[in-house]
């Protein structure tokens, strides 16, 4: 008898799990595949993140969901402007902050510039800086610093509400996750997330 005429079990001869695996095989490959996408994506691509308080309205109010980007900054340095989220930096982790938690800020100084707030303004080298995006103008002065590299300077839209560098100082540049560019839920709030300032 050659190979082609042996006869071949039937069905009932293989057993369920394995008739039930080969069935499913295919599912559960593709799954497997799209879970690995959605981590690889994830961790160096883009994410969601919602917004938790006030600290950026009326930019981003409380419950906006966003897409945080991570790809832009392995090829260029944030710039003024940019909406950015990050990790806790260790002045706050200091007074109890998880190191993983969250938050999100405009940049406003980069390293080189001097930073300063007086009488309601603020100031990058010595010009007034034009904020349309503000809630309203920040009640505090903060004298003239230089932000060092390797750090940004960075601040809420919201001013006065905001836990920001002018309260715990510069944000290291290998805290940031990402910078926002697109607000996406509720679909009311639909937009891209660009920068005024550039």
């Amino acid at each position: 008898m050659t190979s082609e005429e042996q006869p071949r079990p039937e069905v009932s001869s293989i057993p369920v799990w394995r008739r039930r695996w080969q069935a499913q095989k295919d599912n559960f490959l593709t799954l497997a595949i799209a879970l690995i996408l959605a981590l690889l994506i994830r961790g160096f691509v883009a994410e969601s993140r919602y917004i938790p308080s006030v600290s950026m309205e009326p930019t981003l109010s409380p419950g906006d969901r966003i897409v945080v980007e991570k790809l832009s900054y392995r090829w260029r340095t944030p710039q003024n402007g940019d909406i950015v989220v990050f990790h806790t930096p260790l002045p706050l982790q200091a007074i109890g902050y998880a190191p993983q938690q969250a938050f999100i800020k405009r940049v406003i100084g980069i390293p080189g510039q001097v930073v300063a707030v007086q009488g309601g303004q603020v100031y990058i080298d010595g010009q007034p800086l034009t904020e349309p995006y503000i809630a309203e103008a920040p009640h505090y002065d903060l004298k003239p610093i230089l932000v060092p590299d390797g750090t940004l300077f960075v601040m809420g839209d919201n001013r006065n509400n905001s836990n920001d560098s002018h309260l715990w100082g510069f944000l290291p540049r290998a805290n940031i996750i990402g910078r926002a560019n697109l607000c996406f839920w509720p679909l009311d709030h639909l937009n891209w997330i660009g920068s005024p300032l550039n």
